[in-house]
C-alpha cells in the first residue's frame, strides 16, 4: 500500500514534468492557439537575459528548451530522479534569477519561478520514487 507521502511525492514530480513539457509543447506550437510560439520565446529570452548580448538568445533558447524537454521526460519517467530534481531546480534558479535581473523581483514571483525551483529541491531529497522507471529497475538489482 502506498503511502500518503509517496503519492504526494509521486504528484509533485508528475507535476514538475508537465511544467517543463508545457512549456516545450507551446514553444513548439503543439498548443494550438493558445501557444506562444517559437519566435515569441526567442525575443522573450532575449528580454530575460538582457544582460546578455541579443545576439545569444537563439542559443539560449535552443538549450533551454532542450534542457527543459530532456528534464521533463526524465521526470514523467522517474529516471534518475534525484539527479534530475536536482537539475530542474538549478535551471529554474537560474531561470529566476535572469527574470529578476532584467524585470524585477515580481516577475519571478508572479510566475512562480522560485516555487518550481523549490519544489524541484524537494523532490530531489525524497530516495524513494514510486511509479518510477528507477523503482523498476532497482527491483532488478
Amino acid at each position: 500500500m502506498k503511502t500518503q507521502q509517496e503519492i504526494a511525492v509521486f504528484l509533485l514530480r508528475i507535476a514538475l514534468a508537465s511544467g517543463f513539457l508545457s512549456a516545450v509543447a507551446s514553444r513548439l506550437n503543439l498548443w494550438g492557439a493558445r501557444s506562444s510560439g517559437w519566435e515569441k520565446f526567442v525575443s522573450y529570452t532575449a528580454e530575460t537575459n538582457s544582460f546578455l548580448p541579443q545576439s545569444w538568445a537563439s542559443a539560449i533558447a535552443v538549450l533551454s528548451t532542450a534542457a527543459e524537454l530532456s528534464l521533463g521526460i526524465l521526470l514523467l519517467l522517474g529516471y534518475q530522479v534525484k539527479m534530475t530534481a536536482w537539475g530542474a531546480s538549478v535551471l529554474t534558479l537560474l531561470f529566476a534569477v535572469a527574470m529578476s535581473i532584467s524585470f524585477g523581483i515580481k516577475e519571478p514571483l508572479d510566475y512562480s519561478v522560485f516555487v518550481f525551483s523549490a519544489a524541484a529541491f524537494l523532490l530531489s531529497n525524497f530516495s524513494r520514487h514510486i511509479w518510477s522507471l528507477d523503482q523498476f529497475l532497482y527491483q532488478y538489482q
